[in-house]
This record gives structure tokens, sequence and C-alpha cells, in this order.
């Protein structure tokens, strides 16, 4: 019997994927990024994800000369694990893989497991959308939203935000909305000659998802903090939607008092404006007795999956000095990743 002395840590999103190995102590030993994993981007669904992963996960393996033998726990935060059957195929995925000892749940538990020294809490993903995953002191999960804004109220994220800034200036030029600052400087950012034809470069750009989100995040942000009531109504409403899932989150899982609140994605981390931020802070505390405690979440979440592997392998939570060193470790492959752009 060969000694199970190593992890496997996946962080798979929707346009990359990073693959990390780690032995017991804490050590960084090698780490593949590459594209999508996700079942959802491929027209031959799980099939195109057990092909892609087990490749990338032998072939981390083989550069090591070691195998699925070596493995003690594997951690998988995936794009796409979003309802109860899809995670029923992405775990039986993994499983021909070769793992026996694995957690895998959508990507947003793994800022759970990165910026909460307690292994617990709830994390709201606002970047280029949105979902909201929970974990409690016993282990229960739950995830909400995830699916759309139509059916879970999946009102944030960057492609949401800059459709609702169109939909406002559409409002205004046609639906007796109120007048709004940010028309003039999206319809020169889109290049758009004329009211007429606003809805047609609106509509194409949505459906096509070409549109510059971050752009007119950035003019919605800056028009809020001008006091446009529009751009603020934009914010009122996402903040709201925010607060709800974290708050309906926290009250469907056992937690005590203290709850952690983790907020990652490029929407909080990037914030243009202490506006949205502020509002769904001011929501959440109304939403509940629970004393929550924000954090921003400032190291890659690919981070959570390796300490949470590593905390299935030892059986309980991941000490202070490991987890600094998982950190750091995680940090500097992305800061020098970032510097090769």
């Amino acid at each position: 019997m060969m000694d199970k002395n190593y992890i496997i840590g996946v962080d798979g999103g929707n346009s990359k994927t990073d693959y990390f190995l780690v032995d017991l102590d804490g050590n960084f030993i090698d780490h593949i990024n590459t594209g999508t994993c996700s079942h959802e981007r491929f027209p031959d669904g799980y099939s195109s994800s057990l092909r892609i992963m087990n490749e990338n996960i032998q072939k981390l393996l083989n550069r090591n000369q070691l195998s699925m033998e070596h493995i003690a726990a594997g951690a998988f935060g995936l794009a796409g694990a979003d309802v109860p059957s899809q995670k029923h195929q992405l775990n039986k995925v993994i499983e021909q893989i070769g793992f026996t000892h694995y957690a895998m749940d959508n990507d947003s538990f793994l800022g759970i497991k990165a910026g909460s020294e307690k292994g617990f809490g709830i994390c709201s993903i606002n970047g280029s959308g949105t979902v909201t995953g929970g974990i409690s002191p016993t282990g229960r999960r739950l995830q909400v939203g995830g699916v759309g804004s139509e059916l879970s109220g999946d009102e944030a994220g960057g492609f949401f935000l800059a459709r609702k800034v169109l939909r406002t200036i559409y409002d205004a030029f046609y639906r007796m909305g109120p007048e709004t600052s940010m028309t003039e400087p999206v319809m020169e950012l889109l290049q758009i000659p004329s009211k007429e034809h606003f809805i047609e470069y609106a509509l194409e750009g949505s459906l096509k998802r070409t549109l510059p989100n971050t752009k007119l995040m950035q003019i919605m942000f800056a028009a809020a903090d001008s006091g446009d009531q529009a751009a603020i109504d934009i914010i009122e409403h996402t903040a709201k939607q925010l607060a709800h899932s974290t708050a309906g989150c926290m009250h469907n899982l056992d937690f005590d008092a203290e709850v952690d609140v983790v907020l990652a994605g490029s929407v909080w981390v990037k914030a243009e404006s202490p506006l949205l931020l502020e509002k769904y802070k001011t929501y959440v505390e109304s939403l509940t007795e629970h004393d929550c405690n924000f954090i921003l979440l400032q190291v890659p979440p690919a981070t959570g999956a390796v300490l949470w592997a590593l905390e299935l392998a030892y059986g309980y939570p991941v000490g202070p000095e490991t987890r600094s060193k998982i950190i750091q470790s995680v940090r500097n492959i992305y800061e020098q990743a970032t510097s090769r752009v």
C-alpha cells in the first residue's frame, strides 16, 4: 500500500480551471492552469468534464511520478454544480477519475474555505454572475441562486448590472422612466448614433455577450456617486437581492450567533464605489439577528480548494501556520501568472 501523502484541489470556473497538487505538510508541489472543465460549456456535457479533468489530473500526477494511490483527498469547486442532479453527475465524474475521499460543490463554497479561518460561513459571489453558498459549523452546505435572475434572484453580477444600465436608459427613452446621467456616456461607449438605434445595439450586445460590462458598471457607479437616482435605484435593488440570498442561506443552516460573510468576485473585490457594499450590509443586518463579520476575499478562491482537501485529509481544520503557507503559495502562483501577461 502506497502512502497517501498528497491532496489535489480544483477550482473549475466557467472560463478557466486551476489544479493544485500539495503534500500533507502544506508544501506546494505543482499547479496547472488551463481552460474550463464545466459540463455546461461542452456539447457532450459530463463526458467532456470527465475527459478534461482526468487528462489534467493525470498530467499533474505523472510529471511528479505519482498516481491516484498517493492521493489522500481531493476538493472540487465547480461552476455548473448548481442542482442535485448536476452534483450527482459530477460526483460520478470525480469517482471515475479515481477519487474515493473528496468533497465537491459549487465554486462559491471555495470562498468560504479561503476567506474564513473558521472554515465555515457564507460566501456571496458578485462577479460576472452571482451565487451564494453557505457551510455551517456542523458541515451542512446550502447553495442559494446561481441558476438565473428570474428563478432564484440572481440579480447581481456584471452581466446583470450591465443590462440593468441599458434597461434604465431605454426606460428613459421610451417608457416614461426618469432621465439619467448614464445616457450620454453609454451612448458614447457603445458608439450608438441615435436614440432610434439604441435597442438594436443593446440587444445585439446582450445576445452575443459582447457588452463591456465593467465599463458600463463604472458608468453606473460614477452616476450613483454623483447622486443620479436611477443609478442609485439599480444599486439599491441589487444590494437588497444579494442580502436576501445571504440572509436566506444563513437562516436555512445551523449557525451560531456570529457568522463570517465572505465577499468574493470582481464586483465586490474591485468595487468602484462603497455604495453597494454599504447598502448590502444594511439590508443583511436588518434581515437577521446574527452578528455578521464581513470579510472581503483578498486571496484567490482556489486557495479554498487546497485548504478544503487538506481538511478532509486531516479530519480537522487546517492550522494557522499551514493555512498561511497555502495562501502564500497560491498567491505567489497568481502573481507570477499576472506578471507574465
